[in-house]
């Protein structure tokens, strides 16, 4: 039996996962501005036992045609927000053990300025920041926002991360030797100048050829996580990630997409563990029919407006304009924008020899009420925490990102309903004082049954 991990996928806006809660009275998603609401949600789940908050990020938004989606405002479907990274140090103060992951895309700044304010979040946090490497979301709203001439090509964003990532690890790993900062009062000796070391990188896309100013943290390097799910995303991955965020379809799917990450980890010479999660909707309550209830309430809020502006915002391709009957090869045929944004979203639904592609009227309603969201588990403590098990078992995943429906009420149910039955059962590693993000992400697997 081995210990799984638990993070919450939460964004600095309206609503978590392309669906539409907010509106719903139980949902305290809406107060996002105010940071009480974050202390709340922190506090929860740092008392819980949860491992680490996440928080999506991006500069897009959906279009449709040539401009903003007017469902995309009107019910705040993945627009409206504010830069995540900033509202951290805040709850890094109000909490002592959880982690905390953002995303930044690579790409937009130099790494020399992504570096240093990872740098400090793990100063100020004692060693608890990750970072979500991204190489863009929604290129089509960014491109017009930062004054491109066109979307940068899939791959060639991914060339460009691989020497992003690289330059900012050489910052933070070999800027500073490990006794290059001596801060001696009675010698007036602050650093060690032969402990110091310049940076040269020379590489297509970046230059750099200087001093790294931050002095070393606690983990020096954030915990590094990543969601890409094309061929691309997975040999990135297999050489920088940490975590992986697997596409959570099917099971089998799902088990066929961690077993090729570990391989590719493997052929790429890794020696650290790679800890795999997939995003789970958890709508749980003290009995069954309770729980059904709130499932059927949050299905009801949901709409094929809904669906195709999220995905829309994804893969550039508003659904409503197809023909429903046909399959999206449709779009395909006529010279369509695949290869450029959600390759993973839209690939999914082309077909296999197994599976035909299925319609547009299939991917509406197969996505209603999931949008980017990942497993669904809806049931009593007892249910839910037998599903998360058998997830688990059935995927080989080694932990989930719990997607809330109705904000902190969700949050807090999982964490005072399920993790309690999970950690009797040995599921939960022994929490850790003083631990960084790393050492309590990658320690061993195995944990003792609690007596």
């Amino acid at each position: 039996m081995s210990a799984l991990r638990f993070g919450v996928f939460e964004v600095y806006g309206p609503q978590v996962g392309g669906t539409l809660s907010w509106p719903h009275p139980l949902s305290d998603s809406i107060d996002f501005a105010d940071p009480e609401r974050w202390v709340r949600l922190a506090r929860v789940m740092d008392a819980a036992g949860f491992d680490f908050l996440f928080f999506a990020d991006g500069y897009g938004y959906p279009i449709v045609g040539d401009d903003i989606s007017a469902d995309a405002v009107v019910q705040g479907i993945n627009f409206s927000g504010y830069d995540p990274a900033t509202l951290l140090p805040v709850l890094m103060r109000e909490t002592s053990e959880l982690g905390f992951v953002v995303t930044a895309t690579t790409g937009i700044d130099h790494p020399v300025q992504l570096a240093r304010r990872f740098s400090t979040l793990d100063a100020i946090s004692g060693g608890r920041i990750g970072w979500n490497i991204v190489t863009g979301a929604s290129q089509n709203a960014v491109a017009e926002l930062f004054g491109h001439d066109g979307m940068v090509p899939h791959d060639t964003r991914y060339a460009m991360a691989e020497e992003y990532v690289s330059l900012a690890r050489r910052y933070w790993e070999d800027a500073w030797s490990n006794d290059a900062l001596v801060a001696d009062r009675e010698t007036g000796v602050y650093a060690q100048r032969s402990g110091i070391h310049r940076i040269v990188y020379d590489g297509d896309h970046y230059r750099s050829r200087g001093y790294y100013g931050a002095p070393p943290t606690p983990q020096r390097t954030p915990l590094l996580f990543q969601a890409g799910t094309s061929p691309a995303g997975r040999e990135f991955a297999a050489r920088h990630a940490e975590c992986v965020f697997v596409q959570a379809t099917t099971p089998s799917h799902t088990a066929s997409a961690v077993a090729d990450l570990h391989r590719r980890a493997g052929d790429a010479g890794r020696m650290t563990p790679l800890v795999t999660m997939a995003g789970l909707t958890a709508i749980v309550a003290e009995t069954s029919a309770e729980a059904r209830e709130l499932a059927d309430e949050f299905d009801r809020m949901q709409t094929d407006d809904v669906v195709a502006t999220l995905y829309a915002g994804n893969t550039g391709i508003d659904l409503r304009t197809l023909d429903p009957d046909q399959t999206l090869h449709q779009v395909l045929d006529a010279g369509g924008p695949i290869g450029q944004m959600g390759t993973s979203n839209i690939e999914r639904f082309l077909g296999t020899p197994d599976r035909p592609a299925p319609t547009v009227r299939e991917i509406l309603d197969e996505l209603r009420g999931r949008g980017t969201r990942g497993f669904r588990l809806v049931g009593d403590p007892t249910e839910v925490a037998d599903g998360v098990e058998e997830l688990a078992a059935s995927t080989g995943l080694d932990g989930f990102l719990i997607e809330p429906v109705f904000g902190t009420r969700d949050v807090a149910a999982f964490g005072e309903l399920v993790l309690p039955i999970l950690r009797e059962r040995g599921r939960l590693a022994p929490r850790r004082s003083n631990a960084t993000f790393r050492a309590r992400m990658q320690e061993p697997s195995p944990v003792a049954p609690v007596s």
